[in-house]
């Protein structure tokens, strides 16, 4: 079972000496509103993260026929609430951008009102793998304000700058106190929640390489954990379920659903499958340099995804725009200081140039003439090309796909003719090209191209480090 499935069975009930009501969510059923009795455990299953939680005094509200609107900056749509669910997500110097992205990706999807909020004295956050944020606000400025979620990205140091924000911490007492959702994920349980004593009595969850330091008798080893209003989760590779589980949490469990197929976590996609043709050796004599050529509405999950796993896997990387400013707003909202403007990109030479997706992106990627030459010099020195998504049809408008096997399109109207697309398949390789569904599965993408170019030893390793489990085709037999 790969680490974005979820279908992970969660702990039980953390009080067997009250009452047990047990409550099962269903996505057809027709409840909207379930109070659980004051003084009752409640455990509820939910049917499509497969979470066992514990909670007291539980109550919850199901969207029962969400409805779907457009950003105005976007062109990917998001769920519409009859409230607006208010959301903090601080980040520091170093925080994990997988975590904190998808965060915030996935919970702007569901409807949420998301803040990014700087620790530090200024907007602009280097993440623990050199990814550069740029906050909305400075945590200064929400020191009064009430939010119906508080959740905590890991990463080192970050989760340490995170702890050390007394102005967050308050934050962070308040939201326990007043019984308002709040999470932590990776380190932060034990590094920012554990000394702040927001961890008492509740059994949580971490990373493996943290584990020790939670409460012994509190502590499980498990992908996703719901103790009351906190949830904990174990790292990157689980970034999609916690996500996922505060979306349900805040919106309800048909909202959840529908942000989880835009995700491309359907059912379909439960037992995916890598696939390869004409394989050829892609190893080098040298650090591998790649080109992450990125715009405004390109997808913010896949550019920091991809970036994260190959530099922990010790590959030069530089993510370059090909707008007129380093700073770009990706499809969600996240803002990304890029490392260059492609001009400037352009006078270097790239083992691999990956194409993150995003439709609007992906169109404007198109539009660069300097991509586009850099692209075909690519092609033509027989050096790899990638891509995501929708970026596909950047190579395949560009004549770079010719008798190539690639993954099915997203939409059908951009599809080629004269390439084979495989079906059912999450990341096709063929030859020096290789393509990828995206967004979820961007992980499976960006791993596939460690094997390729270290091996599966180090592939696994840095798996190991995301807490995703290394998908069982790739591993050699």
């Amino acid at each position: 079972m790969g680490s974005l499935g979820f279908s992970i069975a969660m702990i039980a009930s953390t009080s067997p000496t009250l009452t047990d009501t047990r409550l099962i969510s269903s996505s057809m059923g027709c409840v909207s509103t379930i109070v659980a009795p004051s003084l009752s455990s409640v455990s509820m299953v939910s049917s499509s993260l497969g979470i066992k939680r514990s909670v007291r005094s539980f109550k919850f509200r199901v969207s029962m026929s969400p409805s779907i609107e457009t950003r105005p900056d976007s062109d990917v749509g998001v769920m519409s609430s009859a409230t607006t669910k208010k959301v903090l997500i601080p980040i520091g110097y170093g925080t994990e951008e997988i975590e904190a992205v998808v965060l915030v990706d996935v919970l702007r999807r569901a409807g949420a009102e998301v803040t990014v909020a700087s620790v530090e004295q200024k907007l602009e956050v280097e993440a623990s793998s050199g990814t550069k944020l740029l906050a909305d606000v400075l945590i200064s400025k929400c020191a009064d304000q009430v939010y119906d979620l508080v959740a905590l990205p890991g990463g080192m140091p970050g989760a340490v700058r995170l702890r050390d924000c007394e102005i967050l911490e308050k934050i962070m007492k308040r939201q326990a106190e007043d019984k308002r959702l709040y999470g932590a994920i990776s380190m932060a349980p034990a590094i920012t929640l554990l000394p702040w004593g927001l961890l008492t009595r509740k059994r949580t969850t971490g990373h493996p390489a943290f584990f020790g330091k939670l409460p012994t008798f509190w502590a499980v080893k498990t992908n996703i954990q719901i103790s009351g209003e906190l949830t904990t989760s174990r790292g990157p590779g689980t970034s999609f379920q916690f996500a996922l589980s505060l979306v349900e949490q805040l919106f309800g469990e048909s909202t959840a659903k529908s942000v989880e197929e835009s995700l491309l976590l359907r059912d379909g996609y439960q037992n995916p499958k890598n696939e390869e043709f004409n394989s050829i050796d892609w190893s080098l004599d040298h650090i591998p340099r790649v080109l992450i050529p990125v715009a405004n509405w390109s997808e913010e999950v896949e550019i920091v995804t991809i970036s994260d796993v190959l530099r922990r896997a010790k590959v030069d990387v530089t993510v370059a725009s090909v707008e007129r400013s380093l700073r770009i707003t990706a499809s969600q909202g996240t803002k990304i200081i890029t490392d260059k403007l492609i001009g400037e990109a352009a006078e270097s030479s790239y083992d691999l140039i990956i194409l993150p997706g995003g439709h609007t992106g992906s169109e404007r990627l198109q539009k660069s003439k300097i991509l586009k030459k850099l692209l075909r010099e690519q092609h033509e020195s027989g050096q790899v090309l990638g891509a995501t998504n929708t970026s596909s049809a950047i190579l395949h408008k560009h004549g770079l796909l010719k008798e190539k096997r690639t993954t099915v399109y997203p939409s059908e109207t951009d599809a080629p003719t004269n390439h084979l697309m495989i079906e059912g398949a999450e990341v096709v390789i063929d030859g020096n090209v290789i393509t990828s569904l995206g967004l979820a599965t961007v992980t499976k993408f960006s791993l596939a191209i460690v094997s390729k170019l270290f091996g599966h030893a180090r592939a696994r390793s840095v798996s190991e480090g995301l807490v995703h489990e290394y998908p069982r085709h790739l591993t050699p037999s």
